[in-house]
Protein backbone atom coordinates (compact mmCIF):
# COMPACT_ATOMS: atom_id res chain seq x y z
CA UNK A 1 0.00 0.00 0.00
CA UNK A 2 1.37 3.40 -0.94
CA UNK A 3 1.06 6.79 0.72
CA UNK A 4 -1.80 7.91 -1.50
CA UNK A 5 -3.77 4.77 -0.68
CA UNK A 6 -3.14 5.29 3.03
CA UNK A 7 -4.23 8.93 2.78
CA UNK A 8 -7.45 7.92 1.04
CA UNK A 9 -8.14 5.20 3.60
CA UNK A 10 -7.56 7.58 6.51
CA UNK A 11 -9.85 10.24 5.04
CA UNK A 12 -12.63 7.66 4.81
CA UNK A 13 -12.45 6.53 8.43
CA UNK A 14 -15.48 7.30 10.60
CA UNK A 15 -14.73 9.64 13.53
CA UNK A 16 -14.34 6.89 16.15
CA UNK A 17 -12.01 4.88 13.94
CA UNK A 18 -10.01 8.02 13.12
CA UNK A 19 -9.60 8.67 16.83
CA UNK A 20 -8.36 5.08 17.34
CA UNK A 21 -5.98 5.46 14.42
CA UNK A 22 -4.62 8.76 15.78
CA UNK A 23 -4.01 7.21 19.18
CA UNK A 24 -2.26 4.22 17.64
CA UNK A 25 -0.15 6.41 15.34
CA UNK A 26 0.87 8.76 18.17
CA UNK A 27 2.09 5.78 20.20
CA UNK A 28 3.83 4.25 17.18
CA UNK A 29 5.51 7.55 16.28
CA UNK A 30 6.69 8.04 19.87
CA UNK A 31 8.28 4.58 19.86
CA UNK A 32 10.08 5.30 16.57
CA UNK A 33 11.29 8.63 18.00
CA UNK A 34 12.53 6.96 21.19
CA UNK A 35 14.45 4.31 19.24
CA UNK A 36 16.09 6.97 17.05
CA UNK A 37 17.02 9.06 20.09
CA UNK A 38 18.55 6.01 21.79
CA UNK A 39 20.52 5.13 18.66
CA UNK A 40 21.78 8.70 18.33
CA UNK A 41 22.82 8.79 21.99
CA UNK A 42 24.63 5.43 21.75
CA UNK A 43 26.46 6.56 18.63
CA UNK A 44 27.79 9.64 20.42
CA UNK A 45 25.84 12.10 18.30
CA UNK A 46 25.09 14.28 21.35
CA UNK A 47 28.52 14.12 23.00
CA UNK A 48 29.76 17.42 21.58
CA UNK A 49 26.58 19.22 22.59
CA UNK A 50 26.68 17.73 26.10
CA UNK A 51 30.35 18.64 26.53
CA UNK A 52 29.65 22.24 25.50
CA UNK A 53 26.67 22.43 27.86
CA UNK A 54 28.78 21.18 30.77
CA UNK A 55 31.57 23.60 29.86
CA UNK A 56 29.11 26.51 29.77
CA UNK A 57 27.55 25.42 33.06
CA UNK A 58 30.89 25.03 34.81
CA UNK A 59 32.07 28.42 33.57
CA UNK A 60 28.95 30.14 34.96
CA UNK A 61 27.26 30.79 31.63
CA UNK A 62 24.16 28.88 32.69
CA UNK A 63 21.37 30.24 34.83
CA UNK A 64 18.85 28.49 37.05
CA UNK A 65 15.37 28.13 35.66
Amino acid sequence: MGIQELERAVTQLPPKELARFRKWFDEFDAQVWDKQLEADAKSGKFNKIAEQALKDYNSGKAKDL
